[in-house]
């Protein structure tokens, strides 16, 4: 229980950091932060029983640069959540593939990579979806990028966090819901 995670907030309520949970009470012990969220139960020691927190707010302000998210294979499937972006399937054995082949010009950016089974990506080949007689799920886009990044297997694990991570929840889910709006 010590060593599960807890998410840090500025001053301001923005989410700064994680860090685990024998941090986090040291922070709250010597004044420098508040709990915000207790969801997990107690620490008893012999003399006293300490608070659990899952979501903690530190007294001063904290400025940190905003870091950009990295193209790799972790960020892509977390984007797609570890879904096939051609069937569908759920699985933690995806492939990388290029929506425009990279012979064909196509580049390795966020807007053309997605997450494919291995089946997928063995009969799209070296080809466009339309030429495979393929179509996405999702088309591919940038996530959405506040400047802090919680990926998705701790977002689920903790689902206090969230109202803490505004658009990060579920990007795609965001975006079909503005289009169906504009539908």
């Amino acid at each position: 229980m010590i060593n599960t995670p807890v998410l840090v907030l500025n001053r301001g309520y923005e989410p700064v950091n994680v860090c685990l949970t024998r941090r986090a009470v040291v922070l709250v012990l010597g004044g420098k932060a508040e709990i915000v969220e207790n969801s997990r139960g107690e620490i008893h020691s012999i003399s006293r029983v300490y608070e659990i927190p899952s979501v903690i707010r530190l007294d001063k302000m904290v400025h940190r640069p905003r870091c950009q998210r990295k193209l790799n294979k972790g960020e892509i499937f977390s984007r797609d959540q570890y879904i096939c972006q051609y069937c569908g399937k759920k699985t933690k054995e995806l492939t990388l593939d290029h929506v425009i082949p990279r012979k064909n010009g196509g580049e390795h950016t966020w807007e053309n990579v997605v997450s494919a089974c291995s089946s997928c990506n063995r009969r799209k080949g070296g080809h466009t979806p339309e030429e495979a007689g393929m179509k996405l799920l999702r088309k591919p886009r940038i996530p959405w990028n506040n400047g802090f990044y919680v990926p998705f297997s701790l977002l689920n694990a903790h689902g206090e966090w969230r109202k803490y991570l505004p658009g990060q929840t579920d990007f795609y889910n965001m975006e079909e819901s503005s289009d169906a709006a504009s539908s």
